[in-house]
């Protein structure tokens, strides 16, 4: 699907960790339009995971983990980061969606891309 050159619209709901994320039709591999609805979380990996590699040390104190994946939550894993680093088009409200889709697809009606041809291709992995 990274090659198609039809219309690819993705809309991140929850959870996009990491790789998962890449493979959704994201912008590294070549998505046309990318949204997502304000409870969607966008990074590397997820906030429970990270803290318990980054802040190891605190495995102990439940309460300081909770407070870490708070603030990592907040800081990394939101669709506000993605938007402003130019990963998603726009945080858009999950009432709305219908209609931001149907307005990309107008957009993207007469899309134009070609592939340069090759005999065996070598795609994005």
């Amino acid at each position: 699907y990274a090659e198609a050159t039809v219309p690819k619209l993705t809309v991140i709901t929850r959870k996009a960790y990491g790789g998962a994320y890449d493979v959704m039709s994201s912008k590294h591999l070549r998505g046309d339009v990318n949204y997502a609805w304000p409870s969607a979380e966008i990074a590397v990996m997820g906030a429970k995971g990270a803290v318990e590699i980054i802040f190891r040390k605190e495995a102990g104190d439940p309460e300081a983990l909770a407070a870490r994946e708070a603030e990592y939550k907040e800081k990394f894993a939101n669709p506000f980061v993605a938007a402003g680093l130019g990963y998603i088009d726009d945080v858009i409200m999950p009432h709305g969606t219908r209609r931001r889709l149907i307005r990309a697809l107008r957009t993207l009606k007469n899309k134009q891309q070609s592939n340069p041809w090759k005999k065996h291709d070598n795609i994005p992995l």
